[in-house]
């Protein structure tokens, strides 16, 4: 290996210990990530030059030096702490990875061109959330490389037989649900595209999509029976893992609050001396106080003192491995701890689960929908309804209006 080499190896191995990785995981990478620059050397390839296909490459090269090696084959999860070792050195020299991809010809440049104009005018224009802008760009991007795939370099005759092959192409293995927010999403750009002139007839009306109707899914809901006995389990494992998912399942037993909205909670969000939380409902842009419950209070504040690493980032709740940063996500965790529990919900077993029984709970407690809705986070009363149609005969008791359900004589 060359002297160049070694001192992006040495610099690797400096920026993963400042990250607080194990000292295990660091070598890994690095052995792992000096073999990948061995290959490369080895066919000329500079590492400035190297994309996702180079990767995959020494991957698969790889995987036949092992069999060769140990005569068998790696098991099917080998190639996760190879690949990550690389990732990890791309990022250290390319700033990103994957790499930003480069535009091959010019329909490509007009293809990014529309991208870029179309996120700018998703975020400032119609001031949409971060998470809504990827959902619509991914569609854009993966709709837009389809026409050229199709030998289609312009937009100028787009039409309604293009757009139904497209549907066509995206409904396989998609729920009718999934196949509804794929063809909002296409609306969405098709409406954009006709606004900015690129095509002269508006398509977005010819989009068509499966008929969903109000309330005609079921949600699965915990009985407090079993919410009781997945946070007695929980509160036996006294990892950190443990300590940080009990904690996070007493915020979700007890306000039935978001996976985002747990996932983004801040250190500066609880305030100890008043024993309020302060929940930023990202979906609607607001907020919402709420008084700190003993249960929750213990057992965030027993994670802060014996579970969560030491990090920089200001998120309550973090990953139990470096990198140290925010949780992605909750629904795994939320099903292995329900796995462990034994319960078994006959639907979804993710966070939201929580959510449906806490509004179910508050109303057989005969608390006021606005008020159910203004602890959810909900903007208005509609919102709420569907939360609610798990207890059917409690809604009748207390002859509460919800939409959609009338009472036949």
């Amino acid at each position: 290996m060359s002297d160049k080499h070694h001192e992006l190896i040495a610099t690797l191995k400096s920026s993963l210990i400042g990250q607080r990785y194990s000292p295990v995981v660091a070598r890994n990478y690095c052995a792992y990530a000096s073999g990948f620059l061995d290959y490369l050397e080895q066919r000329d390839i500079p590492v400035t030059d190297v994309i996702d296909v180079h990767v995959e490459r020494y991957l698969r090269h790889a995987i036949v030096q092992f069999e060769k090696q140990r005569g068998r084959r790696p098991s099917a999860r080998w190639h996760e702490v190879p690949r990550s070792g690389i990732h990890a050195l791309m990022r250290l020299v390319h700033g990103q990875w994957p790499p930003a991809i480069k535009p091959a010809c010019e329909a490509d440049e007009v293809r990014f061109s529309i991208c870029d104009e179309y996120e700018i005018w998703l975020r400032e224009e119609r001031g949409m959330a971060c998470a809504s802008v990827a959902a619509l760009m991914w569609e854009a991007r993966n709709f837009l490389a389809w026409q050229i795939d199709c030998g289609n370099d312009g937009l100028a005759d787009l039409s309604v037989t293009d757009v139904d092959r497209y549907m066509d192409l995206r409904a396989p293995k998609l729920t009718r649900c999934s196949l509804k927010s794929v063809a909002e999403r296409l609306r969405a750009l098709l409406r954009y595209l006709h606004i900015t002139g690129r095509v002269t007839t508006d398509l977005s009306g010819h989009v068509l999509a499966p008929t969903l109707y109000a309330y005609e899914g079921v949600p699965s809901v915990l009985d407090r029976g079993q919410i009781i006995a997945v946070l007695e389990s929980a509160e036996k494992d006294k990892s950190p893992a443990g300590l940080r998912d009990y904690a996070i399942l007493q915020l979700l037993a007890a306000y039935g609050l978001r996976s985002g909205e747990i996932r983004h909670l801040r250190i500066e969000d609880i305030d100890w001396r008043t024993e309020a939380i302060h929940v930023r409902h990202h979906k609607t842009r607001a907020s919402t106080l709420l008084p700190l419950l003993e249960p929750v209070g213990e057992a965030v504040l027993a994670y802060l003192r014996a579970g969560r690493p030491s990090t920089e980032a200001r998120e309550i709740f973090v990953r139990t491995r470096a990198p140290y940063r925010k949780l992605d996500k909750l629904y795994s965790m939320v099903r292995r701890r329900l796995r462990d529990a034994g319960v078994q919900p006959p639907g979804k077993c993710g966070p939201h689960i929580f959510r449906h029984a806490r509004a179910v709970e508050m109303l057989r407690a005969a608390v006021p929908q606005k008020v159910i809705g203004d602890v959810l986070g909900h903007r208005s009363t509609g919102s709420t309804a569907p939360y609610l149609k798990l207890a059917t005969e409690d809604l009748r008791a207390i002859a509460l209006d919800v939409p959609g359900m009338e009472l036949v004589a």
